[in-house]
């Protein structure tokens, strides 16, 4: 969705779509989004750092992947996060500290 005054994108939602290889580092310069719907995909490669720049994001659900490695720590520092679900991919190591 967008907001009709600024015409910035504020939810990008594309889940069950069969969406293929890694979430671009460019997500990063949305930087209104508010929601960031990604699950149930194929998507595969790293949680890209690039998250972090999204401040306004409350929402971010990426399950049902195969996204590999770590949490990336940038997703700790998103003080607005309030949904968080990365369930059913093959991520490894800790969770990243508040």
């Amino acid at each position: 969705t967008t907001d009709s005054s600024t015409n910035y994108v504020l939810d990008l939602v594309q889940f069950y779509n069969g969406l293929t290889g890694p979430i671009p580092s460019e997500i990063g310069a949305l930087t209104s989004l508010e929601g960031l719907y990604l699950y149930d995909n194929v998507l595969s490669g790293p949680i890209p750092s690039e998250i972090g720049a999204l401040a306004s994001l409350t929402i971010l659900y990426l399950f049902s992947n195969d996204l590999p490695g770590p949490i990336p720590s940038e997703i700790a520092a998103l003080a607005s996060l309030t949904y968080l679900d990365l369930d059913e991919n093959d991520l490894s190591g800790p969770i990243p500290p508040e």
